[in-house]
C-alpha cells in the first residue's frame, strides 16, 4: 500500500458569492434611475445578428450617468458589448472620475429577460481594470424583470482574476 505524504495532500479553496436580490420597487431612487438608463440604452443597441440587445449605464462619482449598448458587426469579433462601450466612453471622457455603479439590462426582440444576465468574461476583465484604475469596487446592478442582482465589486464575478500585478 502506498502512503500519502501529508505535505502533498490535496487542498481545496472554497469560493463563495453573496448576491443581494431585490425587486425593482425595492431599489433606491438613484438605482432605479440608473437601471432605467440601462434599459433605455437597449433601444440604441445594434444587434441585427443576435437580436439580443444589451444596455449599460454607469454612475460616475461626479453624478454624471454614461450609457452604452452592444454594437454588433458581421465580423463577430469586431463587435463590442454594452458594458465595455459604456466603461471605455466613461474612462475616455471623464478619466478622473471613478465609476460608482454599473447597471446592465438585456432584452430579446420581445421583452426584457426575466433573469439578470452577467457580463461576459471580457467585460469582467474590463470592470476589474476600471476598479484597479480608481482603487475602489464598482457596485453592479444586473437587471431582470423578476429580480435584480446587486454585487459590490467585480471580484464576486471574477475570482482568481488576472491583473496588472502579475506583469511586474
Amino acid at each position: 500500500m502506498q502512503k500519502t505524504n501529508p505535505e502533498h495532500a490535496m487542498k481545496q479553496i472554497k469560493l463563495e458569492i453573496n448576491i443581494d436580490v431585490r425587486h425593482y420597487d425595492e431599489l433606491t431612487e438613484e438605482d432605479r434611475k440608473l437601471t432605467d438608463a440601462a434599459r433605455e440604452a437597449t433601444n440604441r443597441s445594434y444587434a441585427p445578428y443576435s437580436h439580443f440587445s444589451v444596455g449599460a449605464a454607469a454612475l460616475l462619482e461626479n453624478g454624471i450617468v454614461i450609457s452604452g449598448s452592444n454594437q454588433e458587426n458581421a465580423a463577430y469579433p469586431s463587435g463590442l458589448c454594452a458594458e465595455r462601450t459604456t466603461l471605455f466612453y466613461a474612462n475616455s471622457q471623464y478619466p478622473d472620475q471613478a465609476v460608482k455603479t454599473l447597471a446592465i439590462a438585456a432584452r430579446t426582440e420581445e421583452d426584457f429577460l426575466d433573469t439578470p444576465i452577467p457580463p461576459c468574461g471580457a467585460c469582467r476583465q474590463v470592470l476589474l481594470e476600471t476598479e484597479k484604475r480608481f482603487g475602489k469596487p464598482i457596485r453592479i446592478l444586473l437587471y431582470g424583470k423578476k429580480n435584480i442582482y446587486i454585487l459590490k465589486g467585480i471580484g464576486k464575478l471574477l475570482p482568481l482574476s488576472f491583473g496588472g500585478d502579475y506583469l511586474k
